[in-house]
């Protein structure tokens, strides 16, 4: 829920800006953390979600280890306080310049997407004389009906590595003298709010468990990745995931073999709801059928709704007429998909009102660019 003391706040700043609600980041952050420590899980923070600075440091706070997709995110996770020994490193295209520093800095784990990734990394192992510790990451193909964009655990999807290779990849990672394979990593896609894609999960991991098994070979540590979805329709009513059933699906249908480790790496289900993205409105332009509502934020601000045909919960925070109108919510950028909203009914809203773009705090202020040499988008904490 936004205050009114946050919207009184909010008129003192140049808009468009991003608003981060650092408490109500700290009571989910209780939440996730509170339940996986209850059942002996580790949870790493994946980066992508969101870098910002205050958000980092707190999350760093609660102890939760760092899931990075590049170079720059572990070296911004260590300049955060993270430890190397929580960092996982994550990814399809991992440079040579990478994974030397990712050996650098000792991190806990490689999630390996192809054999000849485990190959090269044996190689610059080598050269520091050191083993790199990597998991497999395993395409179960399952698919988690969600945005084709963000579904990754299908055979044609371009992450992971298919069980059909998985014996020549063994052959090779025991002639490979500075690996260590210590884990399986899965990760099937964003945004899944259906608690049976995850059963499906636990299932299909517990049948390529007893694959390894039967071939003798001890897998430390289990990673299943993230996924879990947040409510963009109602963020007042559900502002923290369910946690508690997401872990008890693991708990209930994952068949763990002794000091077998289980990982998690989440970052929309820990961040998406702390952020608002506030704009204002410019002009409303009447047209035959709708009105068009144009904003001074746009597709440069908040990409999803252009890339995924995303859904946000759009609010006038400062006009309370009971007259409501239905509007199309668009941006300024020079293209035709830079709208965040159809025919969407709000209060009767005029020149100047300041809009709330809810629930922007995963994968918003982190995907903004400068096309049309729009300004680099401020963020807030207060």
């Amino acid at each position: 829920m936004i205050s009114q003391y946050h919207i009184e706040k909010y008129k003192e700043y140049k808009t468009p800006f991003y608003h981060y609600d650092i408490e109500l980041l700290e009571k989910t952050l209780e939440k996730v953390t509170a339940k996986a420590s209850e059942l002996g899980y580790v949870v790493h923070y994946a980066l992508k979600a969101n870098v910002n600075d205050t958000v980092l440091r707190t999350i760093q706070k609660f102890g939760l280890g760092a899931d990075c997709v590049s170079g720059n995110e572990i070296k911004k996770a260590l300049e955060h306080g993270f430890e190397s020994s929580t960092i996982v490193f994550a990814g399809v295209g991992k440079t040579d310049e990478e994974i030397e520093n990712a050996l650098l800095n000792d991190i806990f784990c490689f999630n390996c997407e192809s054999l000849q990734e485990i190959q090269v990394i044996n190689q610059f192992a080598k050269k520091q004389n050191k083993t790199a510790r990597i998991a497999i990451r395993i395409n179960p193909n399952i698919n988690a009906k969600t945005h084709h964009y963000i579904t990754t655990g299908l055979e044609e999807n371009k992450f992971g590595i298919n069980m059909w290779e998985m014996e020549n990849v063994l052959e090779q990672i025991k002639e490979a003298k500075h690996i260590e394979l210590i884990g399986l990593h899965f990760h099937i896609g964003s945004q899944i709010t259906d608690m049976k894609i995850f059963r499906s999960l636990c299932l299909r991991i517990n049948e390529i468990q007893q694959w390894f098994n039967h071939r003798n070979i001890n897998i430390k540590h289990i990673n299943v990745g993230g996924g879990l979805g947040i409510d963009y329709t109602n963020p007042n009513k559900n502002p923290i995931p369910d946690f508690d059933n997401y872990f008890s699906q693991f708990q209930k249908f994952l068949t763990l073999f002794p000091n077998q480790q289980l990982h998690f790496e989440l970052g929309r289900a820990i961040v998406a709801q702390c952020g608002n993205l506030i704009s204002k409105v410019l002009y409303i332009k009447n047209g035959i059928n709708t009105n068009f509502m144009i904003i001074d934020a746009g597709m440069t601000e908040l990409l999803r709704p252009a890339l995924y045909q995303a859904s946000h919960k759009i609010e006038n925070i400062t006009n309370n007429s009971k007259e409501t109108e239905r509007y199309d919510v668009v941006g300024p950028i020079c293209e035709s998909s830079d709208c965040f909203a159809k025919a969407l009914i709000l209060p009767k809203t005029e020149r100047g009102d300041l809009i709330a773009i809810r629930s922007a705090g995963a994968y918003g202020e982190v995907m903004a660019n400068n096309y049309n040499l729009r300004n680099t988008i401020k963020s807030f904490v207060f």
